[in-house]
């Protein structure tokens, strides 16, 4: 068995810089110390910011974060986890930022930050993608943010643990939309009135914990991470607990980005940006509650995201302005992180791993 990593980036920083053609970088990973191997790179299109990798294993999908945004697909190579372009579909709305597989392996699904909507693809029988099946533009209450509420932002889709409900996380309305998706026609139904978040907390990722009963959301512009009582079977929560991702006494600017748990669902992590650190909660499996366990350095500036290596023993974090993917280890009897190598690499923005 080989661990691979997949870091997706930005192509470029600057609006009147050339793109590279190198998007998505793909590594060894050493789950005994963590570290990391630059393997290959693909030639990506503009701004494969975010990742998603197909349930076979045979396919890794992007979103192309442009103002006419595209998703594309890639066929992973099965034994040097090399990728090959396919094709794109455009996505229908601006700023893609991010992108699920769902269960079933027959559809994709991605969410239009800048235009607040979200759509679905049928996966073909080569894996590349078809022409969208559905398209939902969300609309709504705004939030109080009228710098960042200015208009609905959707910023996250994925499907709850059970895979009979999608949740979709809005910035702009303070909303996480619970949908059903439809296996047949590939199609969105609005299931219930949602699930509201507080007035000016601006959802952006969310997580199950791994017994399925908690949800838990990382609210970017209020710096927050709110856990909620999952209903697995009536798609419904109701708010449990809310804690600052900040440290007390903390003014400066941040927002928060990226939530995931340790893998024992012990720990939860978030990232800050601003703060450029990632705080560390130590979860109540039974009531779903928080406590703080404190912050550790992200290791560079701007952690858009990270990720957590399946061993739960090694996360990596995705420090975005400063160029480089920060590697810790992670210890599951204490929480305590130890930060290790840094590899540089442009603009990274998404970690995913796959075993071949």
């Amino acid at each position: 068995m080989t661990r691979f990593a997949y870091v997706g980036t930005y192509t470029s920083t600057e609006k009147d810089q050339p793109h590279r053609k190198e998007g998505i970088y793909v590594f060894h990973v050493n789950p005994a110390d963590g570290k990391l191997t630059l393997s290959s790179t693909a030639e990506s299109g503009i701004n494969p910011s975010f990742l998603t990798i197909h349930p076979s294993r045979k396919y890794l999908y992007s979103v192309n974060e442009m103002i006419e945004g595209e998703v594309s697909s890639f066929a992973i190579d099965e034994v040097h986890g090399t990728l090959t372009r396919m094709n794109s579909q455009p996505t229908h709305g601006a700023h893609p930022c991010y992108i699920s597989a769902a269960p079933t392996g027959k559809w994709v699904m991605t969410s239009n930050y800048s235009s607040g909507s979200v759509a679905v693809y049928p996966v073909l029988e080569d894996g590349q993608l078809g022409a969208p099946s559905d398209f939902v533009e969300h609309s709504g209450k705004l939030g109080p943010n009228t710098n960042r509420q200015e208009r609905a932002h959707a910023h996250s889709i994925d499907f709850d643990p059970s895979g009979q409900f999608v949740l979709a996380a809005d910035l702009g309305l303070d909303k996480l939309f619970v949908y059903r998706l439809d296996e047949t026609t590939g199609k969105l139904a609005a299931h219930g009135a949602g699930i509201p978040t507080e007035p000016g907390a601006g959802p952006r990722h969310f997580t199950f914990h791994p017994n399925v009963r908690f949800l838990y959301v990382a609210n970017e512009l209020n710096c927050t991470v709110t856990a909620y009582e999952w209903d697995a079977r009536t798609g419904t929560a109701d708010s449990v607990h809310t804690l600052s991702t900040l440290p007390a006494g903390f003014d400066q600017f941040n927002l928060v980005a990226d939530i995931h748990f340790d893998g024992s669902g012990r720990y939860l992590l978030v990232s800050n940006r601003g703060h450029n650190s990632l705080a560390i909660f130590e979860v109540e499996p039974d009531s779903g509650s928080m406590v703080a366990l404190g912050h550790t350095p992200s290791g560079g500036n701007w952690p858009r995201n990270f990720g957590v290596e399946p061993s739960g023993a090694n996360l990596y974090a995705a420090n975005e302005t400063s160029g480089d993917l920060a590697a810790f280890r992670f210890d599951r009897e204490s929480g305590a992180v130890t930060a290790g190598e840094v590899y540089k690499v442009p603009a990274p923005v998404c970690v995913k791993f796959l075993d071949l």
